[in-house]
């Protein structure tokens, strides 16, 4: 099968085989990518319109007791400038939010032992209480089945874990001793049997990923068959192992977006910021290949330089109402529309 064949394929079966992706990654040309991104905007166009959700981030902890190879926020970082949000200060990231059309509030951040799930839960229970119209999404690491399941019953409605890579001995290049993939894919299992709305994702260009590691991060969603999927590029951070390793391809990262897009086709898939990143209109060409949710900063100003995952990072200087009046404007522009909704999945 040529490659356009297999893309039709992956719309009418719902995936391909471990050789049938690699095929697809290895040898894609623009012509592919093009068809594979048109076909992904028809498909999102038909269960979602030209609708695009935006979510409102707050990063309210850059202090994480993990020591992940790719991140800026690992706890062996000692030029990082470490914060903490305090309770009020993240109602109030939601009470500035709020009247902007933000109905959904995503709280990230890293293992931070202070923020246990006693705290977490009065914090869920107060931005429910305040705003009941609106989604909470966590995206705060791995935590028991048990400690899930209080997230979850005190409100939360979404949580977010990237898997990273689907492969055992990728993930041990990527992680130091005691992470292990088992153990992520656990979590993942036991957010969905919980009834979160669960998000996964990876990295495109990660250290040490190859076709064969990205195919089988494609056979394990479709395995998951999880409500959202995150997929961004990697971008290094000059305070870890891998300050000197080439960041991912634009091309590639579309092309993934496009194939998820093609392959779950009713999933919630975000623009990512580290795709505006990358590129400056990075983010609408993820709308373009079929991404239909972005994450707007709702984080203090004088925080958001400090939670750096990565060189780079954009929108760490605009006001959040000012930013989102910006990215309207750029979304408007190629022919979508920004809403004020929670913006579930439809099967949720």
């Amino acid at each position: 099968m040529n490659n356009l064949e297999l893309i039709k394929k992956l719309e009418s079966a719902g995936t391909l085989t471990h050789c049938e992706f690699v095929q697809l990654l290895s040898t894609f040309t623009e012509n592919d990518l093009e068809f594979a991104r048109k076909l992904a905007r028809e498909i999102a166009s038909k269960y979602f319109g030209n609708k695009i959700y935006i979510r409102g981030l707050i990063e309210f902890t850059n202090i994480c007791k993990q020591n992940c190879y790719y991140c800026g926020l690992r706890s062996e970082n000692k030029s990082a400038e470490r914060y903490r949000l305090s309770k009020d200060d993240i109602l109030s990231c939601c009470e500035t939010g709020y009247p902007l059309g933000f109905r959904t509030f995503v709280l990230q951040g890293g293992e931070d032992s202070l923020f246990d799930d006693d705290l977490m839960c009065d914090i869920i229970h107060s931005i429910k209480e305040n705003y009941p119209d609106c989604a909470v999404t966590l995206s705060i690491g791995e935590k028991s089945k048990e400690s899930y399941q209080r997230l979850f019953d005190a409100g939360a409605d979404r949580y977010l874990l990237r898997h990273e890579t689907a492969n055992s001995e990728h993930y041990s290049m990527l992680h130091p001793k005691g992470q292990t993939l088992e153990n992520r894919k656990k979590c993942l299992f036991d957010l969905k049997e919980i009834g979160f709305q669960t998000g996964c994702g990876f990295m495109v260009g990660s250290p040490h990923q190859t076709f064969d590691t990205l195919a089988e991060d494609l056979l394990f969603i479709r395995e998951l068959n999880p409500e959202m999927v995150g997929i961004g590029p990697f971008i290094p951070h000059k305070d870890t192992p891998f300050w000197n390793k080439p960041q991912g391809s634009l091309e590639l990262t579309l092309l993934l977006l496009a194939l998820v897009r093609i392959m779950l086709k009713n999933v919630l898939l975000p623009s990512t910021t580290a795709l505006g990143t990358i590129h400056k209109r990075g983010r609408e060409m993820g709308i373009l290949s079929g991404a239909n949710v972005v994450m707007p900063n709702l984080s203090p100003i004088k925080d958001r330089q400090k939670y750096m995952l990565y060189n780079g990072k954009i929108s760490t200087n605009e006001e959040a109402a000012e930013g989102l009046k910006l990215l309207k404007k750029r979304i408007d522009a190629i022919g979508y529309e920004i809403v004020t909704a929670r913006g579930d999945h439809p099967e949720k």
